[in-house]
């Protein structure tokens, strides 16, 4: 048979055929398969990540708190280090940022290779053109330009933004949150960190080799991201700035001014206060040091975080149990005083020396007759004043919508037995509780929204900040919460008439708080305490104006009497108040 075959033929070229296509087979997968799988993967789809710009903080007539502005921020990539210590060298000795803080930052992020790490923050922008010539030798490091917080005065109400730790990344991670993030630490910033931050978006991708977009898809798949709402708040930069300045600058104080028909907050002042843009950048550990180791604690809000005894202030409650419980009537008039009572073997001073004779209870507010009160706590239990005090929303939370809040402290018999022993005159303890003395501990807030109450003829309303959230698709506003306190129409009128007489009557101890045209009612207080000669010095009250009703708290620490010192700063506010367009 012959060679030329054609069978032949066709079986050669069909062997031959498969022997070509299994070594270029062979070539494609075991020679260049590496080659090939990097092409591969570079050919895929990528997600990027977009974040979402966050909410402003504004006063109620919009104007601003807390806003975002641009910020030029310095990343390092672990995995593009080509020298550690280099780059530490570097970043060290052009930014002034301390070695071991980079090392750190390197250190705990070694196993994130690919990622960016934030490494400073708010870099002038003179500095970082200087600073991008030099980056060629450096390719870790990268320039980001992105926001920051810019606070427009020094406050604590609206809190600041800090760079998430380890704890928080590992509890967020899921919800979008990155080790670069930053989010609330206190304050508004924390308590409404959800709707602030607002949510992630994601661009879709596909790209080649060399990164060139392919264009594939033929819907859009990408998700914008969802910039967080702006809250609107009930302060009043024009108040809140007025009542920083007439404060005494060295004083350790809080006022707190509220809306009594809404629980709005108008004004919300603690001194000493800081400069919330030192969190904005890098702050250093001597800087950091220098705050927190202050002896006045600057990063105390004592508005929310300050227990104190409320001294005469607390007057009021004792009176509308005395009058509820049937105790005393309007009329009755208690034990003569002669400048104090004598209780057991104890002789408990008024604060007046001369004595103030026999009064009934609208007299006994007006002039603040410490034996009065002495006298109507003997017949009261202990049990008594303190479940009548908290039904009045002192000494518990009020719920404003900040984190960390104090309920204050009223102690019990089993408190005072445990403490004390079982020996301790209960009789003592509740006379010095009477004038808001002792244990008693409550915050300036909780006075400032029991006042609100008494001029909102008992309805309590919850104290708040925001008045309402903005966001694209939303205009939220605040849920009012309010509660009715346990008094009879008839003694609110009393407790009512007996606070304008203390302010607007002869011999009253708050005289120095009146304003020409405003119906100011209120109470002062002197507080002893543990911590220095002079008293805690209060006034809490309200005004009723032309069209406006507000409640107020003045307190300042060690600082003297409340009828010569808070009083009169609280006229001030009142007056000012009083001139501003409503």
């Amino acid at each position: 048979m012959s060679d030329s075959n054609p069978l032949k033929i066709i079986t050669y070229l069909i062997s031959g055929f498969f022997l070509i296509l299994l070594a270029a087979l062979f070539k494609l997968q075991i020679l260049e398969g590496k080659k090939y799988d990097q092409i591969a993967e570079n050919n895929i789809v990528r997600i990027k990540v977009t974040f979402p710009i966050r909410g402003e903080i504004y006063d109620h007539k919009f104007r601003p708190i807390a806003t975002n502005k641009p910020s030029f921020n310095l990343y390092i990539t672990p995995g593009r280090i080509r020298n550690k210590e280099t780059v530490i060298n570097f970043v060290s000795g052009d930014f002034n940022m301390d070695r071991e803080e980079i090392r750190k930052v390197i250190h705990e992020n070694r196993f994130r290779l690919h990622q960016d790490i934030l490494l400073i923050q708010n870099i002038p922008y003179e500095k970082m053109i200087r600073t991008s010539e030099f980056l060629n030798y450096y390719p870790s490091l990268d320039f980001k330009t992105e926001a920051i917080r810019e606070y427009a005065f020094p406050n604590h109400f609206t809190g600041h933004l800090g760079r998430i730790n380890e704890k928080e990344y590992l509890e967020k991670k899921d919800l979008g949150y990155t080790i670069n993030s930053y989010l609330g630490k206190n304050g508004l910033e924390q308590s409404y960190e959800t709707i602030l931050r607002g949510k992630n978006g994601y661009n879709v991708i596909q790209v080649d080799a060399s990164g060139k977009y392919l264009q594939f898809f033929k819907h859009n798949l990408d998700k914008p991201a969802q910039n967080g709402a702006d809250l609107i708040l009930s302060i009043d930069n024009d108040l809140q700035n007025y009542v920083v300045d007439i404060l005494p600058p060295k004083e350790r104080s809080a006022v707190v001014v509220m809306d009594t028909e809404t629980g709005e907050i108008l004004a919300y002042v603690s001194k000493p206060d800081f400069d919330l843009n030192i969190f904005s950048s890098n702050i250093s550990q001597e800087d950091w040091n220098k705050i927190s180791n202050d002896e006045s604690k600057p990063m105390l809000d004592r508005v929310i975080h300050g227990t104190y005894p409320p001294g005469s202030v607390y007057k009021p409650i004792l009176a509308t149990l005395g009058l509820e419980s049937g105790t005393i009537l309007p009329e009755t008039k208690l034990a003569d005083c002669t400048g104090g009572l004598l209780i057991g073997d104890r002789f408990f001073k008024c604060w007046w020396e001369k004595g103030h004779g026999r009064l009934n209870v609208t007299e006994a507010i007006k002039v603040s007759c410490d034996v009065f009160f002495y006298d109507l706590s003997t017949k009261l239990s202990l049990a008594q004043m303190g479940d009548f005090t908290k039904l009045n929303m002192l000494t518990v939370k009020t719920g404003i919508d900040l984190p960390g809040e104090r309920s204050g402290f009223f102690p019990t018999r089993e408190w005072y037995v445990e403490t004390y022993g079982k020996y301790t005159s209960i009789i003592g303890q509740k006379v010095n509780l009477a004038i808001g003395q002792g244990e008693i501990l409550t915050t300036p807030l909780q006075i400032c929204a029991y006042f609100a109450a008494l001029a909102n003829d008992g309805v309590w309303k919850r104290p708040h900040l925001l008045k309402k959230s903005i966001s694209k698709n939303a205009n939220q506003p605040y849920e009012i919460y309010e509660q009715k306190l346990p008094v009879s129409d008839e003694n609110m009128k009393l407790i009512q008439h007996a606070l304008w007489k203390a302010v607007n009557e002869r011999y009253g101890t708050g005289t120095a708080a009146s304003v020409g045209g405003v119906d100011v009612c209120g109470k002062t207080g002197s507080a002893e305490n543990h911590m220095g000669d002079e008293t805690h010095s209060w006034f809490a009250g309200y005004a009723i104006g032309r069209n406006y009703k507000i409640s107020l708290v003045v307190f300042l620490e060690n600082a003297g009497h409340g009828g010569s010192i808070s009083a009169p700063l609280a006229g001030k506010i009142i007056q000012f108040y009083n001139g501003l367009e409503k």
